[in-house]
C-alpha cells in the first residue's frame, strides 16, 4: 500500500467522541447543580409537614415529626422530657406564634464548618405567620428530628 492508496480521512468518529465528552461534562454539571440545590431537599420537607401539620391543627401529628417518631403514641414516656401537652403550650395557639396560619421556608443551610467537624442537622430558617423575624429551626439529618437551631441564619435571597 502506498501513500496514495491511504483511506480517506473520516471526521466521523472523532465528532462522534467529541459529542459524548461534551455529554458526559453537560450531564456532571446538571448532577452537580441538582445536587446543589436539592442537598437539603429533606430536610426542608420535614419543616414542610410540621407546619402543614400545625396549620391543620392536627398536633398529634406535628409531635410525631417534631420528634422523628410517627408511632410516638406506642412509647410516649420515651418523650417525657418534652411531653405533648408542653408541646401545644409551646407551639398551639397560645405559643409564641400564636395559631399557625402559614409558613415559608426561607432558606436551608449547614452550621459553620469552625463549630462543627461534621454537622449532623441542616438550620432551616422558616418565617412563620408572615412576621418580619424568621426562626431557625435544626433538623437532624438521620433521625429527622427538630429543634430549635442554637444559630440564628440570615439568609441571602431566595432559599
Amino acid at each position: 500500500m502506498s501513500l496514495m492508496d491511504a483511506k480517506e480521512y473520516d471526521p466521523r468518529p472523532t465528532q462522534r467522541r467529541l459529542r459524548i465528552v461534551g455529554l458526559a461534562i453537560v450531564v456532571v454539571i446538571l448532577a452537580v447543580a441538582a445536587w446543589w440545590f436539592f442537598r437539603y431537599w429533606p430536610e426542608e420537607q420535614v419543616i414542610n409537614r410540621f407546619f402543614s401539620a400545625m396549620e391543620h391543627k392536627d398536633f398529634d401529628k406535628a409531635y410525631g415529626i417534631y420528634n422523628g417518631d410517627p408511632d410516638w403514641k406506642q412509647h410516649p414516656q420515651k418523650y417525657n422530657q418534652y411531653p405533648l401537652p408542653q408541646f401545644v403550650l409551646d407551639w398551639g395557639p397560645s405559643g409564641d406564634y400564636g395559631p399557625i396560619t402559614s409558613h415559608h421556608i426561607d432558606c436551608a443551610t449547614e452550621p459553620p464548618k469552625k463549630d462543627f467537624q461534621s454537622p449532623s442537622g441542616v438550620i432551616v430558617v422558616v418565617t412563620i405567620n408572615h412576621r418580619s423575624e424568621s426562626t431557625s429551626l435544626w433538623v437532624e439529618k438521620k433521625s429527622r428530628t427538630i429543634t430549635t437551631s442554637p444559630f440564628t441564619v440570615l439568609c441571602h435571597g431566595p432559599g
